[in-house]
């Protein structure tokens, strides 16, 4: 190449790579891309992945990857002599595979520890200023990160490639989400029983964990009102969280308009639910999995956005609008609503006009 890092690898020497990212679900969907293109540009290189148990779904079906490999986090409430066995099984069968590159998408410190121990000749991770030399030690290839920090999370994913001298094309950048055949044979069947053909209807998932990211339950109740008097038929999920459960619960108290409640469906699993969301024409949601999901189905998106930020979380390469207020400045903040007191002001105060104009503008498409 005329241009690139001077200490860019080389590829054709490369049999097999670990990419590591022990976060959450969403973040780990996130990574995706980078196994496209690593695996576009080394075809040869077998590609495995380290991700934590639960969230393994997000991956075992890419074409790109060769081995998913977990950590549970359980282990850490088993005595110490199993723990510490569940921890050799794992460590012996990652230095079974002889990596010969180690990619690194977290703070996580296993990522240092992993590549000092599994002997690759190469690995790459971001270079946090925070971390001690242990951590830049660690690794071969340190990238940058942006100093404003308004950088979508895929494209810092694939700043660890570009370090190593791999430059991403534009058509190799989606997220990669594959439900498999039984989900979307059982997501058919259960559209049918409830009488609704696909993208004649609208997906709506409005809550998450971290309640704090969430919109208030009367107005998401109002914006199925208002969407059902509009003659469109609604789809309500939720996640396997009590809370999320009990937001449900509030906006059905809240709405009489008609609408199909699947937030207590139990065969709803994240591939479940992304054959579901593929589905339909319109997914509204929060910044949370269910959203990059939907954007890895390339189902147009609404995203409500609050302390979060959107340049960094948005959704991905897919059509979509964000709402979030322009009447705070503070945003977005991070933190876990405003004070710390799990209520952000800026999604509580949101109106459900703003909300309308965004649904209304990407179904005018």
């Amino acid at each position: 190449m005329p241009y690139g890092p001077a200490d860019a690898i080389d590829l054709s020497g490369l049999k097999r790579a670990l990419v590591i990212q022990l976060r959450h679900h969403g973040d780990v969907l996130l990574t995706s891309p980078v196994f496209t293109v690593l695996k576009n540009h080394a075809p040869s290189v077998e590609i495995d992945a380290l991700v934590y148990a639960e969230t393994r779904y997000m991956l075992e079906l890419h074409p790109s990857i060769a081995q998913v490999h977990v950590v549970d986090r359980r282990w850490k409430e088993l005595a110490p002599p199993a723990r510490l066995m569940r921890e050799w099984q794992l460590q012996s069968a990652l230095r079974a595979r002889g990596y010969d590159l180690i990619v690194h998408l977290s703070e996580h410190p296993r990522g240092a520890w992993l590549a000092r121990s599994l002997g690759a000749r190469y690995a790459v991770a971001h270079n946090f200023d925070r971390k001690a030399d242990f951590w830049k030690r660690s690794f071969t290839h340190l990238a940058p990160l942006p100093g404003n920090g308004r950088r979508h999370r895929v494209e810092l994913n694939l700043d660890t490639l570009r370090r190593l001298g791999i430059q991403p094309g534009d058509d190799e950048r989606r997220l990669v989400f594959v439900p498999g055949e039984e989900a979307e044979r059982s997501t058919d069947k259960l559209l049918a029983t409830h009488g609704l053909a696909p993208k004649k209807f609208i997906h709506f998932q409005p809550g998450s964990r971290w309640m704090f990211k969430c919109w208030p339950a009367e107005r998401a109740a109002e914006l199925i009102g208002a969407l059902s008097r509009r003659g469109e038929r609604i789809v309500l999920t939720a996640g396997p969280d009590e809370r999320e459960r009990a937001m449900s619960a509030e906006i059905r108290d809240r709405t009489d308009a008609q609408f199909v409640d699947l937030s207590g469906a139990s065969m709803l699993s994240l591939k479940h639910l992304a054959a579901l969301t593929a589905r339909a024409k319109l997914f509204i949601g929060v910044d949370s999995a269910p959203m990059h999901i939907a954007a890895a189905m390339q189902t147009p998106t609404v995203a409500l956005f609050g302390p979060s930020g959107e340049f960094e979380w948005g959704p991905w390469h897919v059509p979509h609008r964000v709402v979030a207020s322009v009447e705070h400045p503070c945003r977005p903040c991070g933190n876990d609503g405003c004070g710390g007191g799990k209520v952000s002001e800026c999604l509580s105060r949101l109106p459900l006009e703003a909300a309308l104009a965004a649904i209304d503008s990407l179904l005018a498409r």
